[in-house]
């Protein structure tokens, strides 16, 4: 996913105008747990807060699967933005998904479908990124 996050960053800055900063959220599970799972090495990207969500113009929310639906760390992010919510900081704002699967079947189309669910109850607008 990090690599995936890359190559966006790398697309959405080849247009003029467009700032692009690529965020992790924070790790709920232990050292221990990650090492079972064979999860790889954190990286130095920068740590996100919820309410540095409503500062972007677009969003573009990135994740591995588990189990067909989004890694337990992003939805418990999706979680902690209630205050966001009862605001409606992100009404209106532009979003979309891109996720990874571990194997063939493993919920590339899930997925999306229950990610969708957290974008709509804060009143974005879904920008699927498609085939292309």
């Amino acid at each position: 996913v990090g690599k995936l996050a890359e190559e966006i960053k790398k697309g959405a800055s080849s247009v003029e105008g467009v700032e692009v900063k690529v965020w992790q959220v924070p790790e709920i599970l232990s050292e221990e747990v990650l090492g079972k799972m064979g999860a790889p090495p954190k990286t130095d990207v920068p740590i996100i807060s919820p309410q540095e969500l409503a500062e972007a113009d677009g969003i573009l929310f990135g994740f591995p699967t588990r189990f067909g639906m989004m890694a337990s760390q992003m939805k418990a992010f999706f979680d902690a933005t209630g205050g966001l919510w009862r605001e409606q900081s992100l009404a209106g704002k532009p979003a979309g998904v891109f996720f990874s699967t571990g194997t063939q079947g493993g919920g590339q189309e899930t997925t999306p479908l229950t990610a969708v669910t957290q974008l709509t109850h804060h009143g974005m607008v879904f920008v699927p990124v498609g085939y292309t």
